[in-house]
C-alpha cells in the first residue's frame, strides 16, 4: 500500500517494476491512491487490516518506533544481509551513517532508507561534502573596487573600509547611474539559509545562524555539543557588527526583506556585497561585475566556516507489517531499489540517491556541478573542523517532548536578542548574563543540550556496532 500521483498511469503496467518482480520471482498487488492516503493508512492500522507492507506513506521516526514497539511492523535487521539484500547491505557497510539514521532507539530498523544526496563525490572528488555544506556564498562588486582603486578585502576590517568607500562614493549612482543615495553597501537577509549575514561571522570562528536550534548546534571534535548562541565568540560577533549597522553599511531592511526583494536590489545594481547560492541568479545583468568574496579573517586571523549537513535520510521508504508471510521475498524485490541504474529509472516515490551515482549513472545539472566545484575551490579551505551535527539523529518519544516544549521559546529568545543587539548595540555584561539566565531557566538550554547529546551518542554507538 502506498501513494501515487494523480497523474500516474499506475504501477501494474510499469515496465521497470514488472521486470523487477520477475527478477525476484514474486507478483505484487498494488494498493495505491492519490487522495486521503494518510487517513486510509490510519484506518488500516487502527482496524488491524494490514497490507504486507506500506511503501513511502510518510511515517516519521516516531511512528516507526511506536509501530515497531507494538509489533505492527517487523524489525528488518535480520534481512539486511548479503543473502537477502546484497545491494543495500553493501551500502550500509560503506555508509554506516545511513544505518544509524534508520536505527530506532530500541535498536530495531522498521523502515528502509531513502535520501537524495548530492555532494562533491558526484564531480569526482575523493571527499564527499554535501552541496549544502556551505549554503552562503558571499560576493562583491569587483567593478566598483576597480573604479575606486581598491583590492578585494581579505579581513573584516578591510571589508569595513571597502563598504564605507562604496557608501561615501555612492557607487550605485556613480557606476550604474542609479538615483543619488541609492547605494546599499551590503545587503543580506537575517539568519537566512543561503542569503543571511552569517558567513561574515566566520572571522569569529563560526557561521551558524543562531535562531534555529539545529543550525545553532556545534559539534566538537571530542563529540560534545554546544549552542553557539551562548558562547563568547557569538557575543563578540554581534557586538562587532552593530557598528556596521549603525554606520549604514548593512541594509536597514535586512531583518524584514524577502529573498525576492534582495534579488531585485542586487539585479538593479544597488548592492556592493551580498550572499546567495551563486552570482548569476542574484545579480542578473550585472553578474560580470561580481566575484566571490573570500571568507574573511577576524582581527586574530580566525576564519572558520561551520559545515552544515544536507537533507536527512528518510527511514520510511518501506515498512513490512506482521501480516506479511514472506518478508524475505518482498525484500529481495526491494533490494533492487538500491541499484544505481534502477534508481535512475524509478521516477516516483522516495529513493536512495548516493552522491557517487552522479559520477557513474546520473547526469548532474550544470549549475550543480559549478556550485560543487566552487564549494571545493573557494570555501572548503576555510573549514577548520569538518565535525558536524548529523540531522539524521533519532530521538526517543521523551526527547521529542523536550524539544517540542523548549524549542520555540529558545529560538525566539535568541533571534529577538540577536536582532536587537545588531540594531541597538550590546550586549552589556548585565544584559548578557540576563540572556544566558533566560536561556537556562526559561528556555531549557541544558535540557535541549542533553537531548541532542544523548541522541548523538546513540547515533555514534550504532555506527561503531556496525
Amino acid at each position: 500500500m502506498g501513494g501515487m500521483s494523480a497523474l500516474s498511469g499506475g504501477y501494474e503496467d510499469n515496465t521497470v517494476l514488472n521486470q523487477m518482480q520477475e527478477n525476484a520471482g514474486i507478483s505484487i498487488e498494488w494498493i495505491t491512491m492519490s487522495d486521503s492516503l494518510g487517513e486510509q493508512v490510519n484506518i488500516r492500522i487502527g482496524t488491524d487490516d494490514l497490507p504486507d507492507a506500506f511503501q513511502a506513506v510518510g511515517f516519521s521516526n516516531y511512528d516507526l518506533s511506536n509501530y515497531g514497539k507494538d509489533g505492527t511492523f517487523i524489525d528488518l535487521t535480520p534481512y539486511l544481509t548479503e543473502e537477502y539484500m546484497p545491494n543495500l547491505s553493501k551500502i550500509l557497510e560503506k555508509y554506516p551513517e545511513i544505518r544509524s539514521a534508520i536505527t530506532m532507539n530500541d535498536g530495531g530498523i522498521y523502515g528502509l532508507p531513502a535520501a537524495e544526496q548530492m555532494g562533491t563525490a558526484g564531480i569526482g572528488l575523493d571527499k564527499d561534502y554535501s552541496i549544502y555544506s556551505v549554503p552562503q556564498f558571499s560576493m562583491i562588486n569587483k567593478a566598483w573596487l576597480d573604479d575606486l582603486g581598491l583590492s578585494i578585502p581579505t579581513t573584516l576590517d578591510e571589508l569595513h573600509t571597502v563598504l564605507k568607500a562604496f557608501k561615501d562614493n555612492d557607487m550605485s549612482a556613480k557606476y550604474y547611474g542609479n538615483a543619488a543615495g541609492s547605494t546599499i553597501p551590503m545587503s543580506t537577509g537575517f539568519d537566512q539559509w543561503c542569503w543571511g549575514q552569517n558567513i561574515f561571522y566566520a572571522g569569529f570562528g563560526f557561521t551558524n545562524w543562531p535562531n534555529d536550534v539545529c543550525n545553532d548546534l556545534v559539534l566538537g571534535e571530542d563529540g560534545s555539543v554546544e549552542f553557539i548562541c551562548a558562547s563568547d565568540k557569538y557575543r563578540k560577533a554581534i557586538t562587532y557588527f552593530h557598528d556596521w549597522y549603525a554606520e549604514g553599511l548593512m541594509d536597514i531592511e535586512m531583518f524584514s526583506q524577502s529573498q525576492t526583494q534582495l534579488i531585485s536590489k542586487c539585479s538593479q545594481g544597488y548592492v556592493g556585497v551580498a550572499t546567495w547560492w551563486e552570482i548569476d541568479e542574484l545579480t542578473g545583468e550585472h553578474a560580470g561585475d561580481y566575484v566571490f568574496l573570500p571568507v574573511l579573517d577576524g582581527s586574530d586571523g580566525t576564519h572558520n566556516v561551520t559545515l552544515r549537513t544536507g537533507g536527512a535520510t528518510n527511514s520510511g521508504n518501506l515498512s513490512i507489517t506482521k501480516a506479511c508471510k514472506s518478508p524475505a521475498n518482498l525484500l529481495k524485490f526491494y533490494d533492487q531499489w538500491y541499484d544505481g541504474e534502477i534508481v535512475m529509472q524509478l521516477q516516483y516515490g522516495p529513493k536512495l540517491i548516493l552522491s557517487e551515482y552522479y559520477s557513474t549513472t546520473f547526469k548532474m545539472e550544470a549549475r550543480a556541478i559549478k556550485r560543487l566545484q566552487d564549494l571545493s575551490d573557494y570555501w572548503m579551505g576555510f573549514v577548520d573542523s569538518t565535525a558536524v551535527y548529523p540531522m539524521d539523529c533519532v530521538f526517543t518519544e521523551e526527547e521529542l517532548d523536550v524539544i517540542d516544549q523548549y524549542k520555540p521559546d529558545f529560538e525566539s529568545t535568541v533571534a529577538e536578542n540577536e536582532g536587537l543587539w545588531i540594531k541597538n548595540g550590546g550586549p552589556s555584561d548585565d544584559e548578557w548574563e540576563s540572556y544566558l539566565s533566560t536561556l537556562k531557566r526559561s528556555c531549557g538550554m541544558e535540557e535541549l543540550l542533553k537531548v541532542y547529546q544523548d541522541a548523538y551518542n546513540r547515533y555514534i554507538e550504532t555506527r561503531k556496532a556496525d
